[in-house]
């Protein structure tokens, strides 16, 4: 199977995730080339990357067999470049947030609706631990889910955070929100840890999201991504149970009550010589999240650390979770739109190599959406 070759739009930190993920998984997909206009950052991916790096979208375009371009840009530029992508019917992942305001958003939509396929990288549900207890969430075992408290992520991704686990769609909300600001010791940035003692003021950002019948809590400081003293937090609440962080209590009937914790299970520890990755995670006896199988390819310590990979203490998860938006991409954006069509000319055409050429399609098809189940944890 030749890999999926696809472009980057963009050279800053979290264009380098999808360099990694492809690097990751060299048989299933390849950078063909990146947008990076400064010439000097240009060089130092080429030389860090081994991949082709032009001034401008018009020479990457020129490559004539991108399956889809990641655009990973400030929010002010993204909508133009993901507007001529569009435009030149090239599938997009674009990095969050595609837009900077309602406005740029709503017009992405009907972009969206005219027949654009555009998708954003919205990826933290995909990490392992947020994974499985959004599986155990919905597994029946709290019961209806009433209340989700959040401080694990800023902004738009805590807020999805918060949909996923009340299980919310579009339904509007009354929001009442603070902020609170306080002194802090800075701890370490994407540069490192802190090299001297220095206060911060950290700025806590406190909201309520009432739906009605299910109450969201977004609590966050952006110090909490890598302070040694901030942690996240998390409290997901059913009529016959609870989530608190990694502990799960739940009722099996009105005087059974089971306590048990979110494990996570990895290779290559306490002297075992499988190479060190992330296996899943069990809840009990239960696995509510099994990675791929080919994770070893992603893990920490197996891979060989990049001068310019300055998220090596924090990466993994966000590996992971581009790693997930890739298979997701394809599945939902290439693979079927195109088994769709193309089953749809035939079916008009009547040839006589129809059913086989079906059979083929239904086939490709099968099989990237169980590589896409599987990432997502989901059972047949």
């Amino acid at each position: 199977m030749n890999p999926t070759r696809f472009g980057i739009v963009g050279g800053g930190w979290r264009s380098l995730f999808f360099l990694q993920a492809a690097q990751a998984l060299p048989d299933r997909f390849e950078v063909a080339g990146m947008t990076v206009r400064n010439e000097t950052r240009g060089q130092e991916l080429e030389d860090a990357w081994r991949v082709k790096t032009y001034r401008t979208l018009d020479e990457l375009l020129r490559i004539n067999d991108l399956r889809f371009v990641v655009v990973s840009v400030p929010r002010a530029v993204a909508p133009q470049i993901i507007s001529t992508l569009a435009e030149r019917a090239i599938p997009v992942l674009t990095e969050t947030p595609p837009a900077p305001d309602l406005a740029g958003l709503l017009a992405l939509h009907d972009l969206s609706k005219r027949g654009a396929r555009i998708q954003v990288a919205e990826q933290y549900h995909l990490q392992p631990l947020h994974a499985a207890r959004l599986a155990f969430t919905h597994s029946g075992k709290l019961g209806t889910v009433t209340q989700a408290q959040i401080s694990i992520a800023h902004g738009y991704h805590g807020v999805s955070l918060i949909r996923k686990f009340l299980g919310i769609g579009f339904e509007s909300a009354r929001i009442t929100a603070h902020r609170f600001t306080s002194p802090l010791i800075a701890g370490p940035d994407r540069s490192g840890p802190p090299a001297q003692e220095r206060v911060v003021q950290s700025e806590q950002q406190i909201a309520y999201l009432d739906f009605g019948k299910q109450l969201g809590v977004f609590d966050f400081t952006g110090d909490q991504y890598r302070s040694w003293i901030r942690s996240p937090r998390l409290l997901v609440r059913g009529d016959r149970g609870e989530i608190s962080m990694t502990r799960a209590r739940y009722l099996v009937d009105y005087q059974t009550p089971i306590t048990l914790d979110f494990v996570r299970q990895d290779a290559g520890t306490n002297g075992n010589l499988e190479g060190y990755y992330h296996k899943g995670i069990l809840a009990g006896s239960e696995w509510v999240y099994k990675t791929l199988l080919f994770d070893q390819a992603v893990a920490d310590t197996r891979r060989k650390r990049n001068v310019m990979d300055t998220s090596a203490s924090t990466g993994y998860a966000e590996r992971r979770g581009c790693v997930t938006l890739l298979f997701h991409f394809l599945h939902s954006h290439l693979i079927t739109p195109r088994y769709r069509r193309e089953n749809a000319e035939r079916s008009e055409s009547g040839t006589d190599e129809q059913s086989g050429m079906e059979a083929r399609h239904k086939c490709i098809l099968q099989s990237a959406d169980s590589l896409y189940r599987k990432a997502l944890c989901l059972r047949r």
